[in-house]
């Protein structure tokens, strides 16, 4: 079993196992599970949960998405090859959140892909499989296989094309995350007051996660204090009686809509905004009305971008704190408490909510294809950043996206199946490598192709996967460009060329300037891209697109200023290696180790960035966390002094640096040394991340280190 960082299991094996011995009703066994990295699986967990941390707004954006990526119990190098095609639910759910039970009935529609003894679904480990029949009500032979699987044994073999329907009968208590399809990690709850029954969760049989749509009628009996939200949602709960309402929700076309989240919700309609409802709980019901907004900005902008959804109503519901950042669904942009209306979550929410094109509308064909849905939220999110906030925020934030492209990037994009969906790896890959391969496409094509190549994939593939292949077709198509070589860099290589350049300068006569005669050299031969070349004179600044071919690429430019500066690429188009960003690249593995619990593999990482760039505020910063959470006081201030005398960037090392340092004397009984920090916080009027709020808090209440950190 492969042993890299984030590893979240596969289906250990898709051959048909014995049927279990029937007695009355069926009897379901469960298989012992392959034995793995104990430190892998709760890894994952604790990366996540990092996301409630300051600073990680983008990290949490990027996880988020992964969340969508690929079937979340997968691990193994290899995905099983998909043997059914799920077509249809019609789901009736209980839940009970006092007593924390689902019980449910399910009627799955499938069509076997080939020739089968048996039939694989997943299925939530914690749930107890009471009976399965065929649409003549006869009982199915089955039992419980590894990873959470099911395997159900008909008494004649399954035959390809030929299309089924069966009824599962199943229940059990959904109160923490054992059993579920990632270890450590909560994706179905029954609980007070906020359930959550994410499609991620496999709270009902499944098959294909993120690539497999269906059609769903699913009816939830929950308490009438209760509100439930789910995709399609067909008019008013009906008196179930027995102090509860049935709620009914269809979804007709091909899609993922099995997501129900349940709660105790105040639903809050914005001004002018009758198409976004939010559920809040009465901790953000305050909260509701601005985040609401905010989602109408977003969805409004995308709707302009993307085009008309399938859908344009949206449901922006409370999660709790325990399970993931975010997670999506038809009508459903679903944001934990603790990033639900911050006014610094917006790109969460953005990229939450760019998944109602990207990933309902359309979605990948297998998982080598997740680079198409994942980077183009990842991407959707900083074209509405760009737009909110101009180039200036765009061009910072394509550095962070950049080292999270070249921190993994050992194998092809287009091979991103072979790698586990919640390891570092794939996440950099489809997320933060898919994201800058739209970014240099749209530099590639221009901006109306662009747009072309965008609104084409979602008309041409709606309610479809959509492969890399055909993807790569639709864009030469709208662009009218040959982008072979494009796509043969980005997809079916790995790593970034690094630039330099030589050139010299000579004076034109007549008074007509100057002409600077250059070459600009890559270390990698195969390139070949279009760049920009910008010219810094004392005068006007030039710019020049140029065609970058292999290792040496020629330019003559003229100007009428003397030339000062030759910069490559001066906007950030292309990714690139640069010392620059080899200092962010090692922050960030230096960031997931400790997310895993490595601290050595971490402070190695931070000690490298260091190495590069002696100065950088943000490695000294993180050594500084680090080694505060090993209650290693006197090295952790020593770090933030290093951090608050460095660089200073980014700029919001500095107030957190003395937050920390605030804190560590607190911790060590030097109360008046404490406030002097938090005041110097304040004197910085850098709020990020709610900076001030908590310097003011700590200025009032002495910190106290958690009882669980």
């Amino acid at each position: 079993m492969t042993r890299t960082g984030l590893i979240y299991r596969l289906v250990a094996s898709t051959k048909a196992l014995r049927p279990a011995s029937m007695a009355g009703r069926i009897r379901f066994r469960r298989r012992e599970p392959d034995k793995y990295e104990t430190s892998s699986t709760h890894g994952a967990a604790r990366l996540l949960r990092l996301c409630r941390k300051p600073m990680l707004a983008g990290t949490c954006a990027a996880l988020a998405a992964a969340l969508f990526a690929a079937r979340p119990s997968m691990a193994q190098n290899v995905a099983p090859r998909q043997t059914l095609d799920v077509t249809a639910y019609s789901i009736d759910a209980e839940i009970q959140p006092r007593a924390h039970t689902l019980t449910a009935t399910a009627q799955v529609t499938f069509t076997a892909l080939e020739d089968l003894p048996s039939a694989i679904f997943n299925l939530h480990g914690a749930l107890r499989v009471d009976k399965v029949s065929d649409a003549n009500g006869t009982a199915l032979n089955g039992e419980r296989g590894p990873n959470a699987t099911l395997v159900v044994t008909p008494a004649a073999p399954l035959s390809k094309g030929q299309t089924y329907t069966w009824t599962f009968h199943y229940s059990g208590l959904l109160e923490s995350g054992e059993g579920g399809p990632v270890e450590g990690l909560k994706l179905a709850c029954v609980d007070d007051p906020i359930t959550y029954l994410l499609y991620a969760g496999e709270w009902f049989p499944m098959v294909g996660y993120t690539t497999d749509r269906f059609t769903a009628d699913i009816h939830v009996k929950a308490p009438d204090d209760f509100l439930v939200v789910g995709s399609g949602r067909t008019g008013k709960p009906a008196d179930a009686g027995n102090g509860e309402k049935e709620w009914e929700f269809k979804w007709d076309k091909p899609g993922f809509p099995g997501t129900i989240i349940a709660g105790k919700f105040t639903e809050v309609t914005p001004a002018d905004a009758s198409n976004i409802h939010l559920f809040a709980t009465a901790a953000h019901k305050a909260a509701a009305n601005d985040y609401g907004q905010t989602a109408l900005r977003e969805f409004a902008y995308y709707t302009s971008t993307f085009g008309v959804p399938e859908s344009t109503q949206l449901n922006v519901v409370e999660l709790p704190d325990d399970t993931v950042p975010a997670f999506w669904a038809p009508e459903i942009a679903a944001i934990a408490g603790v990033h639900f209306g911050g006014k610094n979550e917006f790109r969460l929410l953005a990229n939450t909510i760019a998944h109602q094109w990207w990933g309902s509308e359309v979605s990948p064909k297998t998982l080598n294809d997740a680079w198409i849905t994942n980077g183009m939220s990842r991407y959707g999110e900083l074209m509405y950043l760009e737009d909110d906030q101009g180039r200036t925020a765009l061009d910072s934030a394509i550095q962070d996206v950049s080292a999270g492209a070249l921190a993994y990037d050992t194998i092809p994009l287009s091979s991103a199946g072979t790698l586990a969906p919640y390891s570092p790896q794939f996440q950099s890959m489809t997320l933060e490598k898919g994201a800058m391969v739209y970014h240099m496409l749209r530099w590639e094509v221009g901006e109306d192709s662009f747009d072309k190549i965008l609104r084409a994939v979602l008309t041409d593939y709606k309610d479809k996967g959509v492969s890399t292949s055909e993807f790569e077709r639709v864009a030469e198509e709208q662009s009218q460009q040959q982008l072979t070589p494009f796509f043969a860099e980005w997809l079916d290589g790995t790593g970034a060329p690094e630039f330099s350049d030589k050139y010299a300068v000579y004076r034109l006569g007549n008074n007509k300037g100057f002409r600077t005669i250059g070459e600009i050299q890559c270390d990698m031969d195969l390139f070949n891209m279009p760049m920009d070349l910008q010219v810094e004179t004392e005068g006007k600044t030039v710019d020049k697109r140029l065609d970058v071919v292999g290792t040496d690429s020629q330019y003559v430019i003229d100007t009428f200023g003397r030339p000062r500066r030759v910069v490559i690429d001066p906007n950030d188009w292309v990714l690139k290696s640069t010392p620059d960003l080899q200092v962010r690249v090692n922050i960030l593995r230096g960031q997931q180790l400790a997310a895993q619990g490595d601290t050595t593999g971490a402070l190695a990482q931070y000690q490298l960035a260091l190495k590069a760039n002696p100065q950088s505020s943000l490695a000294s910063y993180r050594i500084g966390e680090l080694l505060f959470s090993m209650r290693n006081y006197q090295a952790a201030v020593n770090a933030y002094r290093d951090a608050l005398a460095g660089d200073d960037q980014p700029a919001w090392t500095e107030v957190w640096s003395h937050i920390a340092i605030g804190k560590i004397f607190d911790l060590t009984g030097q109360r008046d040394r404490a406030i002097t920090e938090y005041r110097e916080a304040l004197q910085t009027n850098d709020n990020t991340a709610g900076a001030l709020n908590e310097a003011r808090h700590w200025i009032q209440t002495p910190y106290k280190r958690p009882d669980t950190d």
